[in-house]
């Protein structure tokens, strides 16, 4: 049987079908543009995600690097205060300058300096060094304590006072003493000897007898 027309219906008929067909058209448009929203809601919501923890890292390896950075700065600056005191290398040009600016400032004339072989220990090397000056007591015993409290370590030893002469109104000595300083040994690497393979030499086949 077929369906009546629309036209047959009455106003309020045609008002009710055309409610139901708007609803239903409002209905449907809105299921697809609410899921096309969510759809890109929760996509951008992950990729918000993903890049907070891609943030949350940077700035991870950021702290690391500066982490980093300080303590091979520090580790740098110790090894060189480390290097004023011991030295890795002889640097007898450095030492030699040392004890002629603690010279000027005690006061005495550095007259000669021999630079003596080197002593070289377990860990370490002596650097000796004789020197020859003059001046008044006062003046000696200064340049030996002002030795002392130089960065690099420095010994004074076997110091010899003679020669004693009167200058106007002080005593002037001549002085000999043995200037030591050190240095780190460079350290040795073994290089391990690996012993050749032992090749087997090969086999000869017995001889065959005469038939």
């Amino acid at each position: 049987m077929a369906s009546p027309s629309l036209n047959r219906l009455p106003l309020a008929g045609k008002v009710g079908v055309g409610a139901l067909l708007c609803a239903v058209l409002g209905a449907a448009y809105y299921v697809l543009l609410h899921t096309d929203v969510a759809a890109r809601i929760d996509s951008e919501t992950h990729q918000t995600g993903e890049l907070d923890a891609e943030l949350a890292r940077q700035r991870q390896s950021q702290a690391t690097y500066f982490a980093d950075r300080d303590e091979l700065a520090m580790r740098q600056q110790k090894q060189r205060e480390q290097n004023k005191v011991l030295p890795t290398d002889t640097d007898a040009a450095t030492f030699l300058s040392a004890l002629q600016a603690v010279s000027n400032l005690s006061g005495i004339d550095l007259k000669a300096w021999t630079p003596l072989e080197e002593v070289p220990q377990v860990f370490f090397a002596k650097v000796p060094m004789r020197l020859q000056l003059t001046g008044r007591f006062l003046q000696i015993a200064k340049f030996v304590y002002e030795v002392g409290k130089q960065d690099r370590i420095i010994n004074m030893e076997n110091l010899e006072l003679s020669d004693p002469k009167v200058e106007g109104e002080d005593v002037v000595l001549k002085a000999s003493c043995l200037a030591t300083t050190f240095h780190l040994m460079a350290k040795k690497v073994e290089v391990p000897v690996v012993a050749p393979p032992v090749v087997a030499p090969p086999a000869v086949p017995a001889p065959k007898g005469k038939k």
